[in-house]
């Protein structure tokens, strides 16, 4: 039973929407400022990410509580691409709940542990955080075309561990099925990272669960944005309007390629990351004060 209709449901990325790329921390203090208004004005604001809760845990939730977030107000962190979720509130990321089903098998994780160590310890480190995924990550002071340059050798490695697994992957259009032509695992690549994960892992499936948490609650928004910086978050906005949501997707990296879509895409003009994150959050609150979106937030 529906008991409360916001003007406003948010579906964020947290990379670069929210968090610097740069400093992997949310560097633009409005950020935080303008999320815990929006929140405590009972629009719900939910994290949809490929990080890990520990990472939501440290350099989310504290800018958050400081930024005065109050009791009840409805946000969740839905992390490793759905695999991982978790309500935030004053007292920090509450119960974190994991989807074992969808988790890389224990021996590939350590086989990408060790290789790391060994191999790719000069561009990357392995994050151990992860519960579901298996994730590498740029070392923030190495340079961002020394990291790309190596990081196909990574991606490499893992296709070739999970084939000798008798397993089939994909990486963007490259599909590599197993003996029965089957795909099980996704090895996705990131500006500053690669994610090795379920292929039913996604931000349709993050939009998924954030949908049935909210259900839980009664809570269904008139409006929902989302707001991301890759061809990946779009997805999102794809399952909301699927389902009939009104939906309008941010774009804060749009150089990357605005795909064709049933709803409109809205950007920062020459503001990307979290500039350009920074600049939708303040007109979201501000029209969360209002009562009224424009046609342009």
């Amino acid at each position: 039973m529906v008991t409360s209709t916001p003007l406003l449901g948010l579906l964020l990325d947290v990379d670069g929407p929210i968090a610097s790329p740069v400093t992997r921390s949310i560097a633009i203090d409005s950020i935080a400022r303008d999320l815990a208004e929006l929140a405590n004005a009972r629009n719900p604001v939910i994290f949809n990410t490929g990080r890990s809760d520990a990472f939501i845990a440290e350099q989310v939730v504290p800018p958050l509580l400081a930024a005065g977030l109050q009791p009840g107000a409805p946000v969740w962190a839905i992390c490793e691409k759905g695999a991982v979720w978790a309500e935030i509130g004053r007292q920090g990321l509450g119960e974190v709940f994991v989807d074992l089903d969808l988790a890389m098998p224990a021996d590939f994780a350590a086989d990408m542990r060790a290789y790391v160590a060994e191999h790719f310890d000069e561009f990357g480190f392995f994050d151990d955080t992860k519960r579901a995924m298996v994730s590498v990550e740029q070392h923030v002071h190495v340079a961002s075309d020394d990291y790309l340059r190596a990081q196909p050798r990574f991606d490499a490695h893992a296709h070739e561990a999970l084939a000798s697994r008798g397993f089939g992957t994909v990486r963007e259009d490259d599909e590599r099925p197993d003996a029965a032509g089957r795909v099980q695992w996704r090895i996705d690549p990131t500006i500053i990272s690669t994610d090795v994960e379920s292929v039913r892992l996604g931000k349709d499936l993050g939009a998924e669960r954030a949908v049935a948490l909210l259900d839980e609650r009664g809570i269904r928004p008139r409006n929902w944005r989302t707001m991301g910086d890759s061809r990946g978050d779009y997805r999102m906005a794809d399952w909301l309007a699927e389902r009939g949501e009104s939906v309008r997707h941010v774009d804060v990296r749009p150089a990357e390629g605005i795909p064709a879509t049933s709803y409109p895409v809205l950007t920062a003009g020459e503001l990307i990351h979290d500039e350009a994150g920074a600049r939708f959050l303040s007109r979201w609150a501000e029209a969360s004060r209002r009562g009224q979106l424009a046609d342009d937030e």
